[in-house]
């Protein structure tokens, strides 16, 4: 059985926040063959629409088209998807392939102001709701109609934004989750960084001039300014030091999803959000709109390393592609994982000599003096109950913990099981291959993020695997070697294979981008000394080598 995303998760810092309702990332709406495609696809989907919310220009002329659907009128809950389009517009794959045409009745026998109540039992302390909203909830095989009310308040002194589904019929509440979740965690880290700031009229300040919306300032204030372009003083406890550090991480991110990953921005649009430093607590989390750093349990240093702000900037990236975070414990876990990925993979673009990149998370902080706090090549060697596998307990595992499966494979596609170079090793789970090779963390990344651009609410490890094997057919078609290390690491850690994957691809040790070569004439006599014609003549025979 399947966990709602709201357990488990009022435990630890050091692990990230969620965000809020996924707005999509906006760009034109599809059109052309592939629009033309996808109606033929509704085609016997009675009472359905296709909305479009949203594309993302991808590598290789692939564009990646977000949709909706409604039935009757009403919101479809995990009826969302992506559809893949190639250069020339024409639709890659069946995005629908599994998602049966929605059949349900929409007259509800429980009224609004009883699905109102019976989402307050969730959490009695709200001091706001919002009106019930009729939907069809319908992830994986499910489908039934429902109410979806938003609770907000305070759960466990932290703030909260509830989503609670009543089924409308029975009044049960099949799924709830939040938009706010606890997690961790001259700079104090970084010490004499250059940083981009903007010039005011009385000094300078921490408000970057190119990254949309992203300003670093301590809790309840804006940003940070002085009268010279100068920013801390290197101690633990500073906190205009510490908004050095994390405004410094944040910049380093931006870049590497631009210069790795080619994303424009946190949010897909070149937009990117405010960073707070001062949390009084061992704790640092993103709400959905802002990433909130807090302090470590000895009170001596800030949590505002590069992978624990990395950490957090990632899950906007994780709510800002398609599907948002909406779903069951597995779709919080690969939140969690994806903001793990995200701080390793800034950790090696950096590259800072005061914190030379690994895959272990939070180390430079020490939060709570046990020195890091995930272990991705590894998880179950770390401090927290992570395991390295997955198994059908992980829906029951807390959802930090339930990162460990992802963390484990990411380090996998990208390093291997023995990488050498003073790199650890990595087990493999029982039932795995005997070795994976790594395709080393720049190109891992650019498959883990083409997969997320195909993600769908109620994500789970079986949608992430068969993500990231089209990922890897969509980058690099035809190569084998690649594919065989993205499947190799999925079955490295027990995620088993999916009908909807694709295949290995059919043209193994054909290079996608190749040439031919004719001489002619193709051989000639000559003495020595003597001058000879050869005309080279090439032709492309698949690809734009």
């Amino acid at each position: 059985m399947r966990r709602l995303g709201l357990l488990g998760v009022a435990i630890v810092m050091l692990t990230a926040s969620m965000s809020g309702i996924a707005p999509h990332p906006s760009h034109a709406t599809p059109g052309g063959e592939a629009g033309a495609t996808l109606e033929g696809l509704a085609t016997g989907r009675d009472h359905e629409r296709l909305v479009p919310v949203g594309t993302t220009e991808g590598p290789r002329g692939l564009t990646y088209h977000a949709y909706e659907r409604t039935y009757r009128g009403l919101p479809v809950l995990g009826g969302d998807f992506v559809a893949v389009t190639d250069s020339s517009g024409s639709l890659v794959g069946t995005p629908l392939a599994g998602k049966p045409p929605v059949d349900v009745a929409v007259t509800p026998t429980v009224t609004p102001r009883a699905a109102t109540a019976a989402a307050r039992t969730r959490m009695p302390g709200a001091t706001g709701a919002t009106a019930p909203r009729l939907v069809v909830f319908a992830p994986d095989d499910e489908e039934r109609l429902a109410y979806e009310v938003v609770l907000t308040g305070t759960r466990e002194g932290r703030p909260s934004r509830l989503h609670v589904i009543v089924d409308a019929r029975s009044g049960t509440v099949p799924a709830a989750w939040d938009e706010v979740l606890d997690g961790t965690g001259h700079g104090y880290y970084y010490d004499d960084t250059p940083i981009d700031t903007r010039r005011t009229g009385s000094g300078y300040e921490m408000s970057d001039p190119g990254r949309r919306n992203l300003f670093c300032g301590i809790q309840g204030n804006g940003a940070v300014s002085g009268p010279d372009d100068s920013f801390g003083n290197g101690g633990g406890t500073d906190l205009e030091t510490a908004c050095a550090d994390a405004y410094y991480a944040a910049q380093q991110e931006w870049n590497m999803l631009r210069d790795w990953l080619g994303r424009d921005g946190f949010d897909g649009s070149g937009g990117a959000f405010p960073l707070f430093v001062g949390l009084n607590a061992v704790n640092a989390y993103w709400n959905g709109h802002t990433v909130n750093i807090g302090r470590t349990k000895d009170n001596q240093r800030q949590l505002t390393e590069l992978d624990v702000v990395a950490h957090e900037f990632g899950h906007s990236v994780f709510q800002f592609t398609p599907g948002g975070f909406d779903g069951y414990t597995e779709t919080y876990a690969l939140n969690e994982a994806t903001g793990d990925i995200f701080g390793a993979l800034t950790e090696h673009y950096a590259n800072h000599p005061s914190d030379p990149p690994d895959y272990v998370y939070a180390e430079e902080a020490d939060a709570l003096g046990r020195g890091p706090e995930r272990i991705m090549y590894d998880p179950s060697a770390g401090p927290r109950d992570e395991p390295n596998c997955w198994s059908t307990k992980i829906p029951d595992t807390e959802v930090h913990d339930a990162a460990g499966p992802a963390n484990h494979f990411f380090y996998l596609m990208a390093e291997g099981t023995n990488p050498g170079g003073g790199k650890p090793s990595s087990p493999v789970c029982a039932g795995g291959p005997d070795s994976v090779t790594g395709l080393g963390i720049r190109t891992a990344g650019r498959i883990w993020m083409t997969a997320l651009l195909q993600k769908t609410s109620f994500w789970e490890y079986a949608d992430a695997r068969v993500a990231t094997l089209n990922a890897v057919t969509q980058l690099y078609p035809g190569d084998c070697a690649r594919y065989d290390t993205v499947k190799g690491a999925w079955d490295a850690v027990s995620v088993p294979a999916q009908a909807a994957e694709p295949g290995r691809p059919g043209d193994c040790g054909q290079n996608p981008s190749s040439f031919s070569l004719d001489l002619t004439p193709a051989t000639v006599d000559t003495t020595p000394g003597a001058v000879a014609t050869s005309t080279v003549v090439t032709r492309t025979t698949s690809g734009d080598p």
